[in-house]
């Protein structure tokens, strides 16, 4: 079914909501520091043997450093749905920031592998705590139009933090050094959070419909009364108003919680779907060889400059997110899920294949598995990767919206600590290229299932979308 709103805002509008939408992106850029820190130092200390105190990693602490990150996400996703409620988006948004100050300060001090597991936890449970705060106010703030948009937009900082890391570093050379300047970047998320709206729908469900409307109005650009807004606040009322009865009738019945409501047809069925999806976007966008990137570039054998093919590769994935945010509208978010997985999964195979059976060509074949390795990073930065995170934003009704965003995004994470944590002992059983092969096959049967269970939310209301799950 195609959703019939439109409800014709101005560019003034689109300014309006990009501005809003300015702490949630620094953010971003701010997590892709955060899950980028364990590949640069793994790297340098691997490197540098003798510099900044440390010892290179052996291959148990470099699972557990450039993995416990993903581990404390839970935690992080756990108090942020305790106090999401109460603190509403905007001051959950500030308080995710001040874990990861700490944790780069430390970083700069670190002197032994403990400090460093320390750090990797402080930035998981700073992640962890960003995911449903962030998540849900772009889903509430946004237009439906250009929601896939600028949510797509929202997941390009990402990229731009994790290329500004790692190109200090590769002009650097000093892994402390680099931490220290991208400190700077929670400091100015801080700042530009004071000056965020809250998001209306929060405002409506503490009782504020005055306030509720009038930050409305700065997020459409203060449009007219003839046009859409005063009509997106009605529907907006009567949304929460629904959802506040079915929520008093779970009272009633002893749901008490937003708990409670995970055992709906229209809340279990979109999770279920989004674990599944965020099980194949990290298999294939190879969340797996994260931390172990130099090494993997090391691998593959051509004559390279390690630190700067770390930094192309983390362009190539802001380009492919940057194309993401003008495809997704046109091809909607269904084709490109599928076709990014079909590449992904093939140059995955082919790495593989190439790796164990093409030996006699070793020249010919090093620079021939790096740029598969590289289209797969393009792909799954212009598809699987950043929808991930938008259906994150919109799958859900609003009832239960930030639990399951919290809890959606701590799932997706844990599923990333077990990939890192095991893939060095995967690899050291199966061989570095079988898995490829073995992680390329099992994108062919995510591509398969896709086919059939993922529907098309691309300008659809969050109301329609929740429908069709019931």
């Amino acid at each position: 079914m195609e959703s019939n709103i439109n409800y014709r805002y101005s560019f003034k509008s689109i300014f309006a909501q990009s501005l809003a939408l300015a702490g949630p992106c620094f953010i971003q850029t701010g997590i892709g520091i955060e899950i980028t820190c364990s590949t640069i130092i793994i790297g340098a200390l691997a490197s540098d043997k003798s510099k900044n105190g440390l010892p290179p990693l052996t291959d148990e602490q470099a699972s557990w450093f450039g993995s416990l990150l993903f581990l404390f996400t839970p935690l992080g996703s756990a108090l942020s749905s305790l106090t999401l409620g109460h603190f509403g988006h905007k001051t959950c948004m500030i308080i995710t920031n001040l874990p990861f100050i700490v944790s780069q300060i430390m970083f700069f001090y670190a002197n032994s592998v403990e400090t460093l597991y320390a750090c990797s936890m402080l930035m998981g449970i700073s992640v962890g705590y960003s995911g449903g705060p962030s998540s849900a106010y772009i889903g509430e703030v946004c237009e439906p139009k250009l929601r896939g948009a600028l949510m797509s937009a929202t997941n390009v900082f990402y990229f731009v933090g994790s290329l500004l890391f790692t190109l200090i570093y590769a002009i650097t050379l000093e892994w402390r050094l680099t931490v220290l300047i991208g400190m700077s970047i929670p400091i100015v998320t801080i700042a530009i959070l004071f000056m965020t709206p809250q998001s209306p729908m929060w405002l409506l469900t503490k009782g504020e419909p005055l306030k509720a409307q009038q930050t409305l109005g700065k997020l459409r650009g203060w449009p007219s009364h003839e046009t859409g807004s005063s009509k997106e606040f009605r529907e907006m009322i009567a949304y929460t108003s629904t959802t506040m009865v079915h929520e008093d009738d779970d009272t009633e019945t002893g749901a008490t919680s937003s708990w409670g409501q995970l055992l709906r047809p229209e809340v279990y069925r979109p999770f279920r779907l989004l674990m599944v999806y965020i099980f194949f976007a990290n298999l294939l966008s190879g969340i797996q060889y994260g931390p172990y990137l130099v090494a993997v570039f090391t691998e593959f054998g051509a004559p390279i400059n390690v630190e700067f093919t770390l930094a192309f590769s983390v362009f190539l994935s802001t380009i492919g997110g940057i194309m993401t945010i003008f495809l997704i509208s046109k091809l909607g978010k269904r084709f490109l899920t599928l076709s990014t997985l079909l590449i992904c999964s093939i140059c995955y195979i082919l790495i593989g294949l190439i790796g164990v059976y093409w030996t006699n060509s070793k020249p010919i074949t090093s620079w021939l598995v790096l740029i598969l390795f590289l289209t797969t990073t393009f792909m799954s930065s212009l598809g699987i990767m950043p929808i991930a995170w938008v259906l994150l934003t919109e799958i859900f009704p609003m009832k239960s919206r930030n639990i399951t965003c919290s809890a959606g995004g701590a799932m997706g994470y844990l599923i990333s600590f077990f990939m890192i944590k095991y893939y060095l002992e995967l690899s050291n059983f199966v061989n570095f290229y079988n898995t490829f092969t073995l992680f390329g096959i099992s994108g062919l049967f995510g591509t398969v299932y896709f086919y059939f269970y993922l529907p098309e939310t691309e300008n659809k209301t969050l109301q329609e979308i929740s429908e069709f799950f019931k």
